[in-house]
């Protein structure tokens, strides 16, 4: 009876385990702690957690969900690895040394299995082939700190965006050239291509949004979005731009046709103590991500060591989850 009374339990576990992997997996990058948890997308809960390298700072995951990849800033001393995880299994596939690719932190993944990474000291954008586990070809993109990436619909086209001198830069990845270089604003960041092709950059020490022709990276339009704009992401429709405001502890919602502000949304936790990030004092809301599968946004809270849970047809904050120390980097498992 005892024997049957623990088989049963286990099956339950086993069972809750399946249902929550069936509602998606949240993994969040704890910047201080050097880890990645796995939160159940139903409830919020700690599936798991994975030591990763030192400082998580961006996840890129396949489309198919079977990989995970983290890139390892590093703290005081620079980091020059990228993490490879199964999300699934919740464990570390390898750990792939750049080594004088120092500071990794934009990633995304391109569909012949290399993943595409800035790396701020050797002035970069990398193609790295994640199944041989070496860099397969380095893209001079000069000085400025290059530091976010995004890539074209097509995967032909990258861009990067330069903090210190706040410019967006454009990337022929077939030559392995950069074409266009103009600026976009003072501590330009965040940076993401909208479904019609067009590339929206955050402009952090201006308190901006600027939106470039993919082509040309003509500037078509600015936008206010104040308290540190910091990160950009699109909703699943297309509808919407989300802008992640650091100081202010807020989300800015666009009209990504009209550009005009839709919903401003509040992120500061009530009860929530906040301390000190890598920004500052404060909240501190940096990494967005937007559900694939139901109408939610997730942003990390990285002051306040939460995930705000956002309904996306009201703009409303539904819930927060707790993290690690210093949750920024975001990425859904379907």
């Amino acid at each position: 009876m005892k024997r049957f009374t623990l088989f049963l339990l286990g099956l339950s576990l086993c069972l809750a385990c399946v249902a929550a992997l069936a509602q998606g997996t949240l993994l969040v990058g704890n910047k201080s702690d050097d880890t990645v948890w796995r939160l159940s997308l139903e409830d919020g809960r700690r599936l798991g957690e994975i030591a990763s390298g030192q400082g998580p700072h961006e996840i890129a995951v396949s489309p198919d969900g079977r990989l995970a990849v983290v890139t390892d800033y590093g703290h005081q001393q620079a980091g020059h690895s990228l993490t490879v995880l199964d999300p699934g299994a919740g464990k570390v596939l390898r750990s792939i040394d750049m080594g004088r690719h120092a500071r990794p932190h934009g990633i995304r993944l391109l569909a012949d299995g290399h993943a595409l990474v800035t790396t701020e000291q050797s002035r970069s954008l990398l193609r790295v082939d994640l199944e041989a586990g070496e860099v397969a070809q380095a893209i001079e993109v000069g000085d400025g700190v290059g530091h976010m990436v995004a890539l074209a619909g097509d995967g032909e086209t990258a861009y990067v965006s330069k903090i210190a001198a706040g410019t967006v830069a454009r990337i022929d990845l077939a030559t392995g050239r950069k074409t266009h270089e103009v600026p976009a604003g003072d501590g330009a960041e965040g940076i993401e291509v909208a479904p019609d092709g067009r590339v929206w950059v955050t402009n952090r020490a201006e308190d901006t949004v600027t939106v470039h022709d993919p082509d040309t990276l003509e500037t078509i339009a600015t936008l206010p979005s104040k308290g540190f704009p910091i990160r950009v992401v699109f909703t699943p429709d297309g509808r919407h731009a989300l802008v992640t405001n650091a100081m202010s502890g807020s989300m800015s919602v666009f009209d990504a046709t009209d550009h005009r502000l839709v919903a401003t949304v509040a992120l500061q936790p009530e009860g929530a103590e906040t301390g000190q990030s890598m920004l500052g004092q404060g909240p501190m809301p940096i990494g967005v991500i937007a559900d694939p599968a139901r109408p939610r946004i997730y942003v990390a809270i990285s002051g306040a060591d939460r995930i705000a849970v956002i309904d996306a047809d009201e703009w409303r904050v539904l819930d927060f989850w707790a993290t690690g120390r210093q949750p920024d980097a975001l990425g859904i498992v379907p």
